[in-house]
């Protein structure tokens, strides 16, 4: 019996095993809500608020002025922006032009920036006015033609060869783009990832890929449309905010209320005085707010369910949340190739704490042997694969790292260790790729080690994760300072502070003499991980 079978008996009559997808593009989702719900608030920005009929004026000319400045479908459109109403404004414009949205983390320094500009070759960028001197650095070494400043505050952004925001929608006589062709399976964002070894690379979501996962969210949890709203803190330049908190929201004709950072007095304020329904957040957030001395179950009572994702939710951090919110904590598990979800536990399905939940609709799994790539059965051990609408069509520019993953007939290698039950509850063991989540955030060691072996005095150096009470993992770098270097811990957080975000910098620094290798001279990466930290930098 295929695993996803297993699961499905729980399904209860109102969930289907298999759904239809319609030929929507990601805007129809806001399109559709608009025609429901018009005078409904989409969005709410601390004072700022925006009805779902003046999202969509704003949407359409947004793409107008991206058309009248030269854009073309296919043409990629960065956004580099902190959760905000621009930045819904942008992607949602950008999508319904038919242009592809290149997802970029604010926190980058310039030359990773650089690099996904570069491998997208966007040419148009929305970026928050705080990040535009590093865009701005690199700007010319990139295919970039169009730069448009945002600031929050409202003030215009006066950069030379830079637009303000607000003086580009001014400046838009007709707010209504012309038509072009935009088709379900036309790609629309780039989400970029290490994928499964390391390399930044970009996973192409199609309109479909990403409809279909929201559908299959929305025909699997009990949602309430025109009713939930959503606390937006989760970055929507990451997959799980994009899908989760965004397009599933507007799809559900929801308020979205937008925070640009997590600050935990902000986040209870929003909460208590929107009466926030859906929380989709990661479990370093809701270990913040257990640290909230004398909470008051009232101020967050508004809370029915919290989604948890990215990183594994330790069960004890599950119990205590619940026990002082009471909110439901519902785990699961995805990636950024597959747009993201997969498996969920619902309100409606027993919870087993420590599994990720079922197989959504429509999705197939396996558990396959790691050297025979045979099928194993429930409860042993191999490598997670996926297969379902919501799977990646492609990485970008990338067809051998695109066979290597998509593999007979599309399924999705994971590269993930994970095992099944017999009912069909699937539980993530470990990670075959040695990707570091910290905070919610994606950190591939390659890439510190990259930056560290390009320091004149580093002989050798490995990155690897290390338990972390609030961030879940932190970054761990254990490097070899060539003879007679006089390298410290103090010189070498300068240097990566100029070449990491700060979420990648390692804070675990130790020095030693040599690292444990094979035979043939292999670093051994496990044994250094399974050690216990020795020295902090």
């Amino acid at each position: 019996m295929p695993l996803e079978q297993l699961g499905r008996k729980l399904y209860p009559p109102g969930v289907p095993v298999e759904i239809d997808i319609p030929a929507w593009r990601v805007f129809d989702l806001l399109k559709n809500s608009v025609e429901k719900y018009p005078d409904k608030n989409a969005l709410l920005f601390y004072q700022y608020q925006r009805t779902y009929s003046q999202l969509w004026e704003d949407v359409n000319r947004f793409a107008r002025a991206l058309q009248d400045r030269g854009l073309n479908p296919g043409d990629r459109v960065a956004l580099m922006l902190p959760n905000c109403p621009q930045y819904v404004v942008a992607y949602y414009g950008a999508l319904l032009v038919g242009g592809v949205v290149t997802q970029i983390n604010p926190l980058l320094v310039a030359t990773e920036v650089q690099a996904l500009l570069e491998d997208s070759g966007s040419r148009a960028i929305i970026a928050l006015d705080g990040v535009l001197p590093r865009v701005q650095a690199i700007r010319s070494l990139t295919a970039l033609e169009i730069v448009v400043g945002v600031n929050l505050e409202g003030k215009s952004v006066t950069v030379e060869g830079v637009e303000d925001f607000m003086a580009l929608m001014a400046s838009v006589t007709d707010p209504r783009p012309f038509a072009v062709e935009v088709r379900s399976e036309d790609p629309a964002v780039l989400q970029y990832t290490g994928g499964t070894t390391g390399r930044s690379k970009g996973a192409v979501l199609s309109h479909r890929n990403l409809v279909a996962n929201v559908l299959q969210m929305h025909a699997f949890n009990e949602l309430y449309p025109g009713e939930e709203r959503s606390l937006a803190v989760i970055p929507l330049f990451h997959v799980y905010g994009m899908t989760v908190v965004m397009n599933l929201g507007v799809h559900l004709g929801g308020t979205m209320v937008l925070l640009p950072r997590f600050n935990l007095s902000e986040v209870l304020d929003a909460i208590q005085t929107q009466q926030v329904t859906l929380w989709p957040g990661v479990p370093t957030m809701y270990v913040a707010l257990l640290q909230v001395p004398r909470l008051d179950p009232a101020s967050v009572a508004s809370i029915r369910l919290c989604n948890s994702g990215s990183a594994p939710m330790p069960i004890d951090v599950m119990y205590q949340f619940e026990e002082k919110t009471g909110a439901t904590i519902l785990e699961g598990y995805g990636l950024t190739e597959a747009s993201p979800t997969t498996h969920a536990h619902a309100s409606w399905m027993p919870r087993k704490p420590g599994t990720v939940g079922i197989a959504l609709p429509s999705t197939e799994f396996r558990i396959v042997d790691l050297e025979s790539h045979q099928d194993l059965g429930p409860g042993e051990l191999g490598e997670l694969w996926v297969r379902g609408p919501q799977v990646m069509k492609e990485y970008w520019n990338r067809p051998t790292e695109t066979s290597e993953t998509l593999v007979d007939g599309g399924w999705l290698r994971t590269g993930d260790l994970a095992s099944c039950d017999s009912e069909g509850y699937l539980s993530i063991v470990d990670r075959l790729k040695d990707l570091i989540i910290a905070s919610g955030y994606n950190v591939y060691p390659r890439e510190i080690e990259e930056v560290l072996y390009q320091h004149p005095q580093v002989l050798e150096a490995v990155v690897v994760g290390a338990p972390d009470p609030y961030r879940g993992e932190t970054v761990r770098a254990v490097v070899v300072p060539k003879p007679g270097s006089n390298l410290d811990d103090k010189e070498l957080t300068r240097y990566l502070a100029d070449h990491l975000a700060v979420y990648k910098r390692p804070t675990i620094i130790e020095f030693r003499s040599e690292l444990p290798k094979t035979a043939v001279g292999k670093i051994l990466r496990r044994v250094v991980r399974d050690e216990s930290p020795t020295s902090l930098g």
